[in-house]
């Protein structure tokens, strides 16, 4: 086990260069079970959630090479189609391997997933849409057993909420389906974009028709593709709110701010100096931080996994604001946290309420899932003293080396073995 030690009230300068998306990788990877090829990956994160993918894949049979941030598949040998318990309990995105093993195998024997606990995160909407192309599946034992008797067939689907998760299972699995499928009411995020990237580059025929409406023609021909992975859109923002927090000045780079625009736009509105070029940021934190009324929406809007960040800025802030989480329920677990660190946010439904005007005090805290452990980081910065924060396995999940990153622009942080 190990702890974080942030010892705060360090203005942040310098530059930050930002990882690949863990959000992309991930479908990503699971896209790679389609191929009975080589493909080449690079810019991959190294953070705990992709080493969990990767030995997903490694369970199902790929062959793996992972070296510094680029990485080789072969699977001209994976012929297994079962995804255990014990690799897909701490990570939700390990459901993303039904789809193309289905598509590969016409079945597949797939846990229920794990991950932060931040609600429900049903997979109905990814069964319900796979049944629509011929899938057959009971849930046994906590198990999704599932079967396509005649393959995957072609067809239309339209997504009852929008949903990342099963848009991405649907996207694969239809690559491989016989004939045309048409999803409509697909997300549309940046790493969703990025996936289609990949699976063109694969041999696959995808074609958006409208904002959310794709249309996807089944193949059997694979290609050997080369692809780089997007940068970290989460990551970005959460550096960029770090810069605000502590009247830093940062420049943030291998990024595309046009990919962002609603996370610039929110921390101008607060007061922040932003400056764009065409791959980096520079960002000047402001004292007098505005309030601000947000509300968490799919993209193009602002992102549920900002919002803890968000939320420290706006205790900061000269009035009172507010935070509506319109994408999970049970996401605001790390108010508590906050607020033993002297914030003072109370919460109504699905809604916070944050006084403003506070100064964080430091404190031994309890990260509870990935983005909250982040935005405690991000308190400890700002207080003086000596903050430590547990559990920070959740931070690993999504991070890559955030305490080297942060020493690098002069947080006072380091990382220790209990």
């Amino acid at each position: 086990m190990q702890k974080l030690e942030v010892f705060g009230s360090n203005k942040l300068k310098g530059q930050i260069e930002i990882s690949g998306s863990k959000n992309a990788s991930l479908p990503i990877l699971a896209a790679t079970l389609l191929s009975d090829k080589k493909v080449y990956l690079k810019n991959l994160p190294k953070v705990k959630d992709i080493v969990t993918m990767i030995n997903l894949l490694q369970s199902l049979g790929s062959k793996i090479k992972f070296k510094k941030k680029n990485l080789i598949i072969d699977n001209s040998k994976q012929n297994k189609n079962f995804a255990s318990y014990s690799l897909v309990k701490t990570m939700r995105a390990g459901i993303l391997v039904l789809g193309p093993l289905l598509a590969k195998f016409g079945a597949a024997k797939v846990s229920l997933p794990g991950g932060c606990a931040i609600g429900t995160r049903p997979v109905d909407v990814h069964l319900k849409a796979l049944s629509k192309l011929g899938v057959k599946y009971k849930i046994i034992q906590g198990y999704v057993h599932a079967v396509a008797p005649r393959g995957l067939v072609g067809t239309k689907i339209k997504f009852e909420k929008i949903s990342v998760g099963a848009t991405e299972n649907l996207i694969i699995a239809s690559s491989f389906a016989k004939g045309t499928t048409i999803l409509s009411n697909c997300a549309i995020e940046p790493e969703i974009k990025d996936l289609i990237n990949f699976l063109v580059k694969l041999g696959c025929n995808i074609q958006w028709t409208s904002k959310r409406t794709i249309k996807i023609l089944g193949v059997n021909k694979i290609n050997q593709p080369t692809h780089t992975i997007m940068f970290d859109r989460i990551e970005a923002g959460t550096y960029l709110i770090a810069a605000a927090i502590t009247e830093g000045n940062l420049i943030i780079k291998n990024v595309i701010p046009n990919i962002i625009k609603r996370e610039i736009k929110t921390l101008r509105k607060v007061g922040a100096k932003i400056f764009t070029k065409k791959n980096e940021i520079q960002i000047k934190g402001n004292k007098n931080i505005k309030s601000l009324n947000i509300k968490t929406a799919p993209y193009p809007g602002f992102p549920t996994d900002l919002q803890a960040q968000i939320m420290v800025l706006l205790c900061m802030a000269n009035k009172k604001s507010s935070v509506r989480e319109d994408i999970f329920d049970n996401r605001f677990m790390h108010v508590a946290e906050l607020n033993r660190m002297g914030a003072q946010i109370s919460i109504n439904g699905n809604k916070a309420l944050i006084k403003g005007n506070i100064k964080f005090a430091p404190a031994e805290l309890m990260a509870t899932d990935l983005r909250a452990s982040v935005s405690l980081v991000l308190a400890a910065l700002t207080t003086k003293g000596k903050s430590i924060i547990n559990r920070i396995y959740h931070l690993d999940r999504g991070y890559e080396n955030i305490e080297k990153k942060l020493k690098k622009v002069g947080a006072k942080i380091r990382r220790v073995n209990i």
